[in-house]
This record gives structure tokens, sequence and C-alpha cells, in this order.
């Protein structure tokens, strides 16, 4: 993100100091596979977090971790200040509902229709709630996400890569999470697609105050929504930043994959999409 649209977005002062994620020291292996070692990471309340890497430096194990469905060797993960490496099964439930998870593909139940699978968290957290409410809340979220409502009653299969995205996501918001893992939203969507979907996590990011910690390859959408960018390399997080500050940084990967023929496109891009705003102010 240019420098003019990161104060565009920058966290609000009464969150400032404050950060909902704190991973210090995380180590994560398979066997004799190392995928993190002595992993260290903060994310700041309010901003939306890409977090890049080569293949196999463990971005989606991270984020596992972070909510809890991977033990890590070692280290220590606070989520909302509470230990989640600490926590036992039956003891962070409370905290679960606050969070919200897209993962790649969607993962939503087959044999469920849209609408049933937004209301899979709400019957898990608040089975108390009466039917009509679920409903209607279902219904607001899958119009939130971007879906026409007629969506509702639609099965996974009979939708669009695009559309179960959405789906997914109108299911990671059931419960008005604080913070919102997205795990590759855009792969697999068209270059229109994948701007529209940007566009909704930006927008959605705003106007519900969300933390969101975006797993991503897509140049475009670290240009044009993430505020920092967590790099993953050698095991660890090797640097966080605004996409100006990693550029000021001389690791080689990092050097490689935002001045390579895809990074350069991907600045050009939102340098004109600047110019053009510039020109409209005036």
């Amino acid at each position: 993100m240019h420098e003019a649209d990161h104060e565009a977005h920058e966290v609000p002062p009464q969150f400032a100091g404050e950060f909902p994620i704190v991973i210090e020291n995380l180590t994560n292996r398979f066997g004799e596979q190392v995928v993190h070692e002595d992993l260290s990471l903060k994310v700041r309340r309010g901003e939306i977090l890409g977090v890049v890497g080569g293949s196999g430096t463990g971005k989606s194990v991270l984020m596992r971790s972070i909510i809890g469905l991977q033990i890590p060797e070692k280290g220590s993960i606070d989520v909302l200040g509470q230990s989640i490496t600490d926590a036992m099964e039956d003891e962070d439930i409370d905290i679960r509902s606050r969070w919200g998870v897209l993962f790649q593909g969607g993962a939503l139940f087959s044999t469920l229709t849209v609408a049933e699978n937004v209301e899979v968290p709400l019957k898990q957290f608040y089975p108390e709630l009466a039917n009509d409410l679920m409903h209607e809340i279902a219904r607001y979220k899958v119009r939130l996400s971007g879906l026409p409502e007629e969506a509702t009653s639609k099965y996974p299969s009979e939708l669009s890569g695009g559309m179960r995205k959405r789906a997914g996501l109108a299911r990671a918001l059931a419960l008005d999470p604080e913070l919102l893992f997205l795990d590759e939203p855009t792969a697999g969507l068209d270059p229109i697609g994948a701007a529209a979907f940007d566009h909704l996590t930006r927008e959605l990011a705003d106007t519900m105050g969300l933390t969101v910690f975006l797993i991503t390859h897509d140049l475009d959408t670290l240009y044009a929504i993430c505020d920092r960018v967590a790099v993953l390399a050698d095991h660890k997080v090797i640097a966080v930043g605004t996409i100006p500050e990693l550029l000021a940084t001389d690791h080689a990967w990092i050097q490689e994959y935002f001045n390579g023929p895809r990074g350069r496109a991907a600045d050009t891009t939102y340098h004109r999409a600047d110019e053009g705003r510039d020109g409209q102010e005036r």
C-alpha cells in the first residue's frame, strides 16, 4: 500500500498500542521438518495485515496455530488478552466466538444450504436463539457478504467459486467477530472478482472495526487493502511493515517478490489509481 493509502486507513487512535494477537518465540515442526522457529509477531488492532511467504514457509500453519488448531512445540500465542497455547479446549470456547475464519476454498458443508452453513456457528455458540432469529441473522450475513438473498437456499455445488468464497465469508461473520482470518481469499478468482472481494474486505474492516489476518499471494491485494505486510522466510517473520518500508530492506526474497514483474505491475497499477483519485479531487 502506498503511503497516502496507508494514512487513509491508519489505525484509530483509541486502538493505538493495542495488539489483539501477540506471538512470541513460536516453534512448529512436523517430524524433522522445522516450519517455524522462534517466530514472533504482533498484529495491531484495526489493521489488515497481509501475510506472505514462499511455499512451505508455514503461512496456513501459523494461522492454524493462532486459532488453536495446531499445537506448537513451544512459544506463546495470546489472542484478545487470552493465552491460546495454555488454554484447554473447554476453556477457550468464549474466545473462539470472537473470531471468524474463511479457510481456503470456503470449507462449506456440501449437504447444507448457504443459510444453514452460516447458522452452524450460531447454533454452536448460541443454541438458545429462536430459529426465526437465527434464520434472519443468516440472511443478513449473506447479504452483507455481497450475495443475493436467493443464494441462502442454494447448496455450495450450485455456486460459482466466487460465490462460495462469499458464502464462506458470511459464515465467518456470523458471530460479529472482532478478528477475521482469511486464507488465500482471492485464489482462483478472476481479476474483477478478486478486486471486488478486496473492496468488500476493506469495507467490512472499516465499518465493523475488524482486525484482519490475511494470507495471500496476490500482490494486487497487498497494494490495494493491506495496512502492513508480514513476510515469512527462514522459519520466522523476517520483516513487517508497509510496502514502502519492506522495499527499503535488502532481504533478497523481499526484493525479488516486490520488484519482480508481477510486483512492478501491481505497483504501477496502484500508482495510476492514486493519480486518478488525485485528479478527481482537483
